[in-house]
Order: structure tokens, then C-alpha cells, then sequence
């Protein structure tokens, strides 16, 4: 099972290839992006765990990308890690300033950035800011996002479950049970990439239990897009044999056999024009229960 996505913004190819190998063999999923707006385009297609960010780059500079991040509520909570030739303390703390999590000069120790990448991914765990399986946002950036909800008009919300899905761990295992959770997250970013707005924020709250806050004209569209391609494509986690059949026997406690359909996604849509909200504990019941709903 991967340890976590680093995504390594570095127009030195020499440089970029060797962290690539040395982190894919340490079991990381590495991506390179060479230019600065690469890198913008690649976090919202797929958000990684960190970022490597290099400071010097062909179109726009690290620190450019690294305040686009964070205004950004999809990847204002990603740790970004600079890596630069510069050795200034202005440098420095120019960079921490910005909103950046920690800072390496070339020639660098690459123990020693492995170490950093690790605490950078620790700390925002930690802090419950990232879910270590997704690496969306979630607990206090979710609770955030839904009090700034008090204050806000025309938005929608999607309450976003896996139905069937502890039927699927059951007879799969936790390892494809992550594995689906990480496919539904990258479902969620790249339908919202398309077809929602640049504000927009998508968390991962626990299990198979995610949301997203977009603006209220985009929730209804949203909501058909990413469950239209969650069912289509979910096949592709089971053996031919069971989409064939079109479920899975799963074995109760007793260990008499039962059949559990194949997993399907259930959203609960909420509509700030539907309701009057006062605490951000009604907007989680009320889309938990739409969510329920869609599921049965």
C-alpha cells in the first residue's frame, strides 16, 4: 500500500528523476510536474500528501505557486516543503511567510528531505487536517468549511456515500476497501475539476463518507456527473465473476451465505435556499439523512 503521493515541482530533470525513483522505491506515489502551472493543473486533478516545491522555475516561481495553493480551499492545507538553491534568511523566510511548511537548500541530504516529507505528512495528520487515506481535507478544515457555511448564500452541499461498501471490505479487505475510497476521492476532484467552480472544497470525512461545498446551480449537476461515473466504473474493484452476476456472497457471522449487490454511490444533496440553518450540527443531520435516503 503506498505511504502517500508527493508531488515534486523541479525543472531539473537530473534532480526531478532522481527523487522519483529514490521515493517510488521507498514506497511513495510520485508525480513530477517541471513547470509551475503544471503543478497547479496536477493538485486540482489529484491532490497529493506534499509537495516538494522548487523556487526557481521556467514560468512562474515557487513562491507564485505556493500562494495560489493556499488561497485555494481544495489545497490550502497541503504541506508544501521548498527546495532551492537560495540560502538567504530573507529567502527563507519569505517562503515560510507565504504559508510554506519547511525549507531544504541544494545540495541537499536526501535522508533528510525523506524525514521532512515524513513529519510534513505526520504533523497534518496529526492535526487532523488531511485524511491519510484520501489526503482530502478533513475534521477541522471540514468543520471550518461548514461554519463559513453560517455566513454564506447560494450554496449546495453533497453528502457523499459508498453504498454496500463494508459488504465489499467484508469479503475484499481493508487494502481494496482503501483502494476505493482513494478512486471516489479522485472521482470527486476530477468531476468537480470539470464541471464545478474554483472555490469549491471537497473533504473526506471518515469511511466512505465524503462532501462537497460548491455553489447552489452546480450541486444538481455535480451530484449526476459523479454518481453516473462512480456506478459505471466501480466494476473495475470486482472479478469479472461477480459483475457478471452483479454481486458478491458474503459470508455472515453464523456462516450462512448472503448475496450483497454491488457497491453504488448514495449523495444527499442540500440547497442553502431549502433551509435555515443556525448550527453547523443541523446542515450534518439533514445531509446525512438525504444522504440515507438516496441510498435505500
Amino acid at each position: 500500500m503506498s505511504k502517500g503521493r508527493i508531488l515534486v515541482v523541479e525543472d531539473d530533470t537530473d534532480i526531478s528523476n532522481m527523487l522519483k525513483i529514490y521515493f517510488s522505491a521507498q514506497g511513495y506515489e510520485v508525480a513530477v510536474a517541471g513547470r509551475g502551472n503544471d503543478a497547479l493543473e496536477r493538485t486540482r486533478k489529484q491532490l497529493p500528501n506534499v509537495i516538494v516545491l522548487d523556487i526557481m522555475l521556467p514560468d512562474i516561481d515557487g513562491y507564485e505557486v505556493c500562494t495560489r495553493l493556499r488561497r485555494a480551499l481544495r489545497t490550502s492545507h497541503v504541506p508544501i516543503i521548498f527546495l532551492t538553491q537560495k540560502d538567504e534568511r530573507s529567502d527563507r523566510i519569505a517562503g515560510l511567510e507565504l504559508g510554506a511548511d519547511d525549507y531544504i537548500t541544494k545540495p541537499f541530504d536526501i535522508e533528510e528531505l525523506r524525514l521532512r516529507v515524513q513529519g510534513a505528512m505526520r504533523r497534518a495528520e496529526r492535526e487532523n487536517l488531511t485524511s491519510p487515506t484520501t489526503g482530502l481535507s478533513s475534521g477541522k478544515m471540514i468543520e471550518e468549511q461548514l461554519r463559513s457555511l453560517m455566513r454564506r448564500k447560494d450554496w449546495g452541499l453533497l453528502y457523499v456515500g459508498v453504498g454496500d461498501f463494508d459488504a465489499f471490505t467484508d469479503v475484499s479487505g481493508f487494502v481494496a476497501g482503501d483502494e476505493v475510497l482513494r478512486f471516489t476521492a479522485l472521482l470527486l476532484s476530477e468531476v468537480d475539476d470539470k464541471l464545478g467552480g474554483a472555490d469549491d472544497f471537497i473533504g473526506h470525512i471518515g469511511g466512505d463518507d465524503f462532501i462537497l461545498i460548491t455553489a447552489e446551480d452546480k450541486a444538481a449537476v455535480l451530484a449526476e456527473a459523479v454518481t453516473h461515473r462512480f456506478n459505471q466504473e466501480i466494476g473495475a474493484h470486482y472479478s469479472f465473476k461477480d459483475r457478471e452476476r452483479g454481486y458478491i456472497l458474503v459470508k455472515d457471522t453464523d456462516g450462512s451465505e448472503r448475496h450483497a449487490p454491488l457497491m453504488k454511490l448514495c449523495v444527499g444533496v442540500v440547497l442553502a435556499k431549502d433551509y435555515e440553518f443556525t448550527d453547523i450540527r443541523e446542515i450534518t443531520e439533514v445531509s446525512a439523512e438525504l444522504r440515507r435516503k438516496a441510498c435505500s
